[in-house]
């Protein structure tokens, strides 16, 4: 088998053993280029960053949603006990007291400086993606892990992203035994699968002991902490 097609199975693989969900898709948004979903991944991309399980990370950002907290404006709206309390509902306790405040802040601030609407951070950062990454870490709360979560996860409906397959992405193309270069794992895979290859990356490099590609019944993202810091 050609070096291609034998890469190629690997990641058939490692999607298949890490789970095709990204992490937007566990936590239940449907992603697309409107200010809802792409505020929400903010909020998603925030709470995976902390050193918490991702699986609590998702459950809280859950919590949020369901208590109405789904766009900056109903997340500014509402009170800091409020966001406390829908933390707590996820599990997210460690940090919820920070988080909260901070989550009032980063929702003032994408309200502030781009109305309530990410597609303009996008449009201000005019292609360059180092830009878009420090954009993202003016918001409260946001540091480089946060924001390479938000754009690992965003690449596959803003094609100027992708590839974006960051340190921790490529830490586990090596522990899969695959290519370390983005551009060539980009390859085998189409545009809309990349967030889901990132995600299978990064679950990938969380595992402790053996390479997911050697594994089968693997826990997937539930039992992981999301940012690898």
């Amino acid at each position: 088998m050609a070096r291609s097609e034998t890469a190629a199975a690997r990641v058939r693989d490692l999607l298949a053993e890490q789970g095709r969900e990204t992490y937007a898709e566990e936590a239940g948004v449907r992603l697309k280029d409107t200010p809802q979903p792409l505020y929400q991944l903010l909020v998603l991309a925030h709470l995976l960053s902390a050193r918490i399980r991702a699986s609590t990370a998702i459950a809280a950002a859950a919590s949020l949603f369901d208590a109405g907290m789904r766009s900056p404006r109903a997340m500014r709206e509402a009170s800091r006990r409020q966001r406390v309390d829908a933390l707590g509902e996820g599990g997210y306790r460690r940090y919820d007291e920070r988080t909260a405040t901070q989550l009032g802040e980063e929702a003032e601030l994408v309200l502030e400086k781009y109305g309530g609407d990410l597609r303009r951070m996008r449009k201000a950062a005019d292609g360059d993606v180092e830009a878009l990454r420090s954009a993202l870490q003016e918001m409260p709360g946001v540091g480089p892990a946060g924001a390479d979560i938000f754009l690992r996860e965003v690449q596959g409906i803003w094609p100027e992203v992708a590839p974006y397959l960051d340190a921790r992405a490529l830490e586990g193309a090596r522990r899969a035994h695959l290519p370390s270069d983005a551009g060539a794992l980009a390859e085998l895979v189409s545009r809309e699968e990349l967030p889901h290859l990132a995600a299978a990356l990064v679950r990938a490099s969380l595992e402790r002991k053996t390479p997911p590609s050697a594994r089968h019944g693997t826990g997937g993202a539930a039992s992981q902490v999301a940012s690898g810091r």
